[in-house]
């Protein structure tokens, strides 16, 4: 049996549509035979579960996973074990040992473009914009692969980012909450071909601007922190092993400011898509 964990040095990673790197475990029915570790190859918006299928992959442990995610890895035959946390190699044994509970948490933070490690800041307060597991996505093109190139804008014109610039099509697994909801939701009824103009509320784009996820920490308790300088971008790491990135807002000679909100928290968001391709 091949065994796949969402990975991050050493932990499980918590974010299936966001994972750089799994952990790839050949065992037999209670043992751990081998391991390596496989590169996602920055396809956090692609088809993580064909990635999967390719490594001929029978169990995925991870943090949590979207709905369309659930679908498509089921539909390849690929048992979903969400909830874990920790060590992976102690979750492995977790499960072979029959002690891994798993979880109904479809609750895959997500983002509309690479950057790395990207959460939705606030679902556990409630205001997670988009979450699978908040908002359920329907459309005929849900659970499958989707090629599109967008363009992004402000209200007042500016744009934020774009496929075009890129000349590469994005790619990724419709309502898998690999996306922010309005976007997902907008190519899931859409037509290969069709181009699609969509403006998206917060609610349906990064969520608003939570000040509860802005903290000021010690700097003698934050090791490094007294490198970091106002307006840096870093990622820490939480209590239970939970990465996420935060933005240097402030600091002085014995604390720091860390801003875990979405840089585009409470902004009203254009897209211009076009659908290329569904699988």
């Amino acid at each position: 049996m091949k065994i796949a964990v969402t990975y991050d040095n050493g932990q499980v990673f918590q974010h299936f549509g966001r994972t750089d790197t799994f952990k790839v475990y050949d065992t037999d029915s209670s043992t751990i035979l081998s391991s390596e570790v496989v590169s996602s190859n920055g396809i956090g918006h692609e088809a993580l579960a064909d990635l999967l299928v390719e490594h001929d992959i029978d169990v995925l442990i991870c943090g949590g996973a979207g709905q369309g995610a659930r679908n498509a890895l089921a539909a390849n035959g690929i048992e979903v074990c969400a909830g874990a946390m920790g060590d992976a190699d102690e979750a492995v044994k977790a499960y072979l040992a029959g002690e891994l509970e798993g979880s109904d948490e479809v609750c895959d933070h997500h983002d509309h473009h690479e950057e790395e490690g990207e959460q939705c800041g606030g679902c556990e307060e409630g205001n997670c914009a988009g979450c699978p597991g908040h908002i359920q996505i329907s459309g005929k093109n849900v659970g499958r692969t989707v090629s599109v190139h967008y363009r992004g804008t402000l209200n007042d014109g500016s744009q934020f980012d774009s496929s075009y610039d890129r000349n590469q099509p994005l790619e990724f697994i419709c309502g898998a909450g690999m996306m922010i909801a309005g976007f997902d939701q907008a190519v899931a009824d859409m037509e290969p071909g069709e181009i699609r103009d969509v403006h998206l509320m917060p609610e349906d784009a990064y969520g608003y601007y939570n000040p509860a996820a802005v903290m000021v920490i010690a700097i003698k308790d934050l090791p490094g922190s007294e490198n970091l300088n106002v307006g840096q971008r870093v990622m820490v790491t939480d209590q239970i092993n939970r990465r996420f990135p935060v933005t240097v807002t402030a600091k002085d000679e014995t604390s720091i400011t860390l801003d875990a909100n979405h840089e585009m928290a409470g902004k009203e968001l254009n897209f211009r898509i076009e659908l290329i391709s569904v699988q």
